[in-house]
């Protein structure tokens, strides 16, 4: 079975075990998540299934929306409302222009220390399980893209915040980054997946509905390559990609890693690498093919 499901994560289950109840549910052994979410979060969390698998890179660079609550006034072990506390204080009530300004100041291209509580691995060890024993260990900063912060609503010590984002960014550590900005301290409090790439909140299914919808949930292969150029080729053309040829084609195409061949029906068949050349031509070389059944 090959596919992709727009799930909707409830909060208290790992990423790890929607991956595991949707193994069982559809009896597929080659699955897998593109984008980790934390236990407590919800929200969009895209599955593939089959030869979508291959697809996990695509979707991992998709750009992410996201709805947060942070809390003003403390700070804890892992950022956000679930850790140990480790400073509190009465945050005195900031004025709005004076939020305004600093999450402004975080939006565009921003470093960000990811936190102990992370799925990031040293020497093959999660950084949580070392944290879980009480180490720290120095971490390097990332650069990281913030699209855009839009205030949602302000209640103090509360900011609703929806942000969109690149990969990697942890909004936990914005949130601790922005209550540190703010000379209060913040955690989040609240986190829901709004979007990734094309998989938005308003077209996710429930586990519940899964299993009541099977294989209706699930989506084309064409969901996960969004964000790639697209060319439809000849049935001939698609052959010999699949066979490994490299094939020309007069065209020039927009400067990218990377495009996707689809048939005149749509269906995709490969992904190949784009050598452009002189004169509005280039070459396809295949990187990944898909036998479709």
């Amino acid at each position: 079975m090959d596919g992709l499901i727009n799930v909707l994560k409830p909060p208290g289950m790992t990423s790890h075990d929607v991956v595991s109840f949707l193994r069982r549910e559809f009896q597929q052994k080659k699955i897998g998540h593109a984008g980790t979410l934390d236990p407590q979060a919800a929200g969009v969390l895209p599955v593939c299934l089959g030869q979508a698998t291959r697809l996990v890179e695509y979707l991992s660079h998709d750009h992410k929306e996201y709805l947060c609550e942070l809390t003003l006034g403390i700070t804890t072990t892992t950022q956000d409302a679930w850790g140990e506390v480790i400073e509190q204080c009465e945050a005195s009530e900031i004025m709005l222009a004076k939020i305004k300004e600093v999450l402004s100041s975080f939006e565009g291209e921003v470093w960000q220390i990811p936190p102990m509580y992370s799925a990031i691995k040293l020497d093959g060890v999660p950084l949580y399980k070392l944290a879980r024993k009480g180490e720290e260990i120095e971490r390097e900063p990332r650069q990281v893209y913030i699209e855009k912060i839009t205030l949602l609503d302000y209640r103090h010590p509360k900011l609703l915040l929806l942000v969109n984002c690149s990969k990697g960014t942890y909004i936990r550590t914005l949130c601790h980054d922005i209550g540190s900005a703010l000379g209060a301290g913040g955690i989040m409090s609240f986190l829901l997946r709004t979007r990734v790439g094309n998989f938005t909140l308003e077209d996710s299914f429930t586990l519940e509905e899964i299993q009541e919808f099977k294989k209706g949930a699930l989506l084309p292969l064409t969901y996960g390559i969004a964000g790639l150029p697209k060319i439809s080729l000849p049935n001939d053309h698609i052959t010999r990609l699949k066979n490994g040829q490299a094939i020309p084609y007069i065209r020039e195409l927009p400067a990218h890693e990377s495009a996707a061949v689809l048939d005149e029906q749509q269906n995709l068949h490969a992904i190949v690498s784009i050598d452009n050349g002189m004169n509005g031509t280039c070459l396809l070389k295949p990187k990944k093919v898909f036998h479709l059944e």
